[in-house]
Parts: C-alpha cells; sequence; structure tokens
C-alpha cells in the first residue's frame, strides 16, 4: 500500500486542481460503479467514465477502470474460455482491433473538454438504448460480428463505452444464457488487451495512473462484491432501474456545463 506522501504526489499530478477531496470523490465514483456492475452485470463504465472525466479528466479515467476491471475480471475467464462461442468472438475482436487504437487517440489528439462532451453525450444515448431493450434480431454472421467489434472498439478505446452494442448483438441471438456470458467476457478480455496496448503507445497508462488504480482497486472490488452479495434481495428489475437512474445522474451531472458543482 503506497504511504500518504506516494498517494497525495499521484493525485497532484493525476487530478487537475491537485485536491484530495477530488480522490475521495473518484473512489467514491468508483465503488458505486462497482456496486452497479456486481448487481446488475453492467454500468461501471457508464457510471464512472462521465464522472471520472469530469474530476479528473478522459486521459486519467479512461486508463484508470481499464487498470482495474481487467485485473477484477481475470477470474472470469477460465470459465469463459470454455463456454464461450471462440469462432463469433474472434470476428469481434478482429472489428475492436481495427478501432481500439482510433479511440485511444482521440484521448491523445482531441481537445479533453470536447471529449468529455462526447463521452456524456455518448452515455446519455446509450442509457436510452438500454431502456429501449432493443436487440439484435438478425441472423449471426461474421461481418456482423465485425461491425459490432468495430463499434464497440471505438467506444472502448475512447471511454471504454464499448459495452452496450456487444450486449444487445449477443442477446438478441439464439445462443443460451451462459454461452452469451461467457462470449462477452472473452471478448472483453480480448478487447481490453488491445485497448491496453494502445493505450501504452499513446503514454495513457502513466506512473500516476498506476498509483491511482493501486488505491482505488479495493474500492471498486468492494463495490462488485457488495453488489454481488445483494442480488438475491431485490428483483432484478429493480436492480436494472437502480442502475439506470445512477447511469443518468451520472451523464448528465458530468456535463462540462456542471463543472461548478463538481469542483
Amino acid at each position: 500500500m503506497p504511504d500518504i506522501t506516494s498517494l497525495t504526489s499521484a493525485v497532484e499530478a493525476a487530478l487537475p486542481t491537485q485536491s484530495i477531496g477530488l480522490l475521495f470523490a473518484l473512489l467514491l465514483t468508483l465503488f458505486v460503479a462497482g456496486l452497479a456492475r456486481g448487481f446488475s452485470g453492467f454500468g461501471a463504465a457508464l457510471i464512472f467514465i462521465p464522472i471520472g472525466s469530469a474530476l479528473a479528466g478522459p486521459g486519467v479515467a479512461s486508463p484508470l477502470l481499464l487498470i482495474i476491471d481487467t485485473v477484477a475480471a481475470a477470474t472470469l475467464l477460465p470459465n469463459a474460455a470454455a463456454k464461450a462461442d471462440k469462432k463469433d468472438v474472434t470476428a469481434m475482436s478482429f472489428g475492436a482491433l481495427l478501432t481500439v487504437p482510433l479511440g485511444a487517440a482521440a484521448l491523445v489528439y482531441v481537445d479533453p473538454v470536447s471529449v468529455r462532451w462526447a463521452i456524456s453525450i455518448t452515455a446519455i444515448f446509450f442509457l436510452c438504448f438500454l431502456i429501449s431493450g432493443w436487440r439484435f434480431r438478425g441472423p449471426p454472421s461474421a461481418f456482423a460480428a465485425v461491425l459490432v467489434g468495430a463499434t464497440a472498439g471505438l467506444f472502448s478505446g475512447a471511454a471504454q463505452l464499448g459495452g452496450p452494442p456487444v450486449v444487445a448483438y449477443w442477446l438478441g441471438g439464439r445462443a443460451n444464457i451462459a454461452t452469451v456470458r461467457a462470449n462477452i467476457v472473452l471478448y472483453f478480455a480480448v478487447s481490453s488487451l488491445f485497448t491496453i496496448v494502445s493505450y501504452v503507445i499513446a503514454q495513457l497508462i502513466t506512473a500516476q495512473v498506476l498509483l491511482l488504480a493501486l488505491v482505488s482497486a479495493p474500492f471498486y472490488a468492494a463495490g462488485l462484491y457488495l453488489g454481488a452479495k445483494s442480488f438475491g434481495l431485490a428483483s432484478e428489475r429493480t436492480f436494472r432501474m437502480a442502475s439506470y437512474t445512477l447511469i443518468g445522474i451520472a451523464a448528465v451531472a458530468s456535463l462540462p456545463l456542471a463543472d461548478h458543482l463538481l469542483r
């Protein structure tokens, strides 16, 4: 565990206003994001990235969540690898390979405020998309999988927001739920690898981000654990509505227009 001096240095380097208060806001947001993912299976990026980008900037929020979530999801890989439709996952992963670097490049070359506007608007769009319940109903094909993967890869590279198109595509197919879940876990493990490589090349994974990840990972893990444990205490509909509400609040509150409220 890093000492307080190292932690303060990381905060001063990574957070724009050099405020320890922003670190605690970041940790709280990660905990809530982990809680949402733990009990509903999705929503971590849609909750954390808008708020995290407002607090620390897109160039810190995206690699931070990428590192933490990749580590947290590693325990799911053995089971997913055994049950997934590897042909379908390979096709979708190829699409992501083509576009993840483009999304990562946006974090480096596009104005951070413009990226934040895009992240918040995208989060709102994806929230509406999830609430609509729309699913891909066409026949599965390699071309469709590559196209979905390319779309998801672009959003993942820029803001870790690639989940909704992937989930909608596989839930609309004929595969059983165990295969769908395994496909999603395996795909995001592969696409996360692409994103890590892209972020390293773009110098987005810095020593400060790694230190912040080390400090904040327990908060995200605690949220995942409590969310998973709470799953049986309420209906799936209740949990999904709670996640939708949190996503909506995060997306709206993180708009650049609301900066005076977050800082």
